[in-house]
């Protein structure tokens, strides 16, 4: 059973940065494209940025772009995102999830952590 547990999502002041973590079991982590998806109250899911296997390609939405950056560590199966200057506007759920584009179609994603950018 794919298992997905985000982890270093809370309270960051307008500017700062983060790191979440992604820790997953279950499957052949090597071998899945991987993906961030966000979602903030009263919004839709929105693709944040996605890996492939191999670390080959990535990509960012536009809201981030130029400040975040998705990387993975296939030795210990888990995914990071770091994401700098940060406002508001990023104030959401992070999920973890398999597959390459996770708001096209339905991917198996963890419980999420929250990530609250206020001053």
């Amino acid at each position: 059973e794919v298992e997905l547990v985000e982890s270093g999502g809370g309270l960051v002041q307008p500017g700062g940065s983060l790191r979440l973590a992604c820790a997953s079991s279950g499957f052949t982590f090597r071998n899945g494209d991987m993906s961030w998806v966000r979602q903030a109250p009263g919004k839709g899911l929105e693709r944040v940025a996605s890996i492939s296997s191999g670390s080959s390609t990535t990509f960012y939405g536009d809201s981030v772009k130029g400040r975040c950056t998705i990387s993975r560590d296939d030795a210990n199966s888990t995914l990071y995102l770091e994401l700098t200057s940060l406002t508001t506007e990023d104030t959401a759920m992070y999920y973890c999830a398999l597959g390459w584009n996770c708001v096209r179609r339905p991917c198996a994603r963890g419980q999420g952590t929250q990530v609250t950018v206020s001053s």
